[in-house]
């Protein structure tokens, strides 16, 4: 998989708005976003032209696969299981991309951002149904159970994690601190997606 090196800043100028990829930093002032909102390249007072259609579909895709990190393949993919599920399409996909190991992590809040949360899945942190897993792209199921292994619950990353209060815990999930242990309640609706994310527009472009 291809890795972006360059500073993620400048994605969410690209996007016109914060996909919020570096954590608690997204949510300051000093957020480079808030000084410079224009696109990459752009002088501060260039104004954004108008997007044709396809371009604004284009635009969309691309936003959702840097909100969730994942490459064009990845996200390709996704699109075809949601098509072939039963629902809507837009939904289905969104609802894969939610249930990604690496975000649900993020959405527990053990990780600050969906990077770190994808680099602890990678380091073998966590186990699912008593198993290790490290693929950030092994999607979980209702009732599933992820927890910290035993062997690193001492580390001192982990360590601070027992003592943070969860706030905003999405309503598919539950988690306790303490056990460093957490719960597939249900499976994530589109009510559960808090990122400004047009899906209609990504299937529109799919499915030309």
């Amino acid at each position: 998989m291809a890795v972006y090196r360059d500073a993620k800043c400048k994605l969410c100028r690209r996007e016109g708005g914060k996909l919020f990829l570096k954590g608690e930093k997204c949510y300051m002032e000093k957020c480079p976003f808030n000084k410079r909102p224009t696109p990459p390249g752009k002088a501060p007072s260039a104004v954004r032209r108008k997007v044709s259609e396809y371009g604004q579909q284009l635009r969309e895709k691309q936003k959702t696969k840097r909100i969730y990190g994942v490459n064009e393949g990845q996200f390709r993919h996704y699109y075809e299981m949601a098509d072939k599920m039963k629902g809507i399409t837009g939904e289905n996909m969104l609802s894969l991309l939610e249930r990604r190991l690496d975000n649900v992590i993020y959405r527990m809040g053990v990780g600050a951002s969906r990077t770190q949360a994808r680099q602890l899945v990678n380091h073998s942190h966590f186990m699912v149904n008593g198993r290790t897993v490290n693929v950030p792209s092994y999607i979980v199921k209702a009732g599933d159970v992820i927890a910290v292994k035993e062997n690193r619950k001492d580390n001192k990353f982990f360590e601070q994690i027992k003592t943070m209060k969860v706030a905003n815990m999405p309503k598919w999930l539950e988690f306790d601190p303490e056990k460093l242990e957490g719960k597939i309640i249900a499976l994530p609706t589109r009510e559960d997606v808090d990122s400004q994310i047009a899906e209609h527009m990504i299937v529109e472009l799919y499915s030309k």
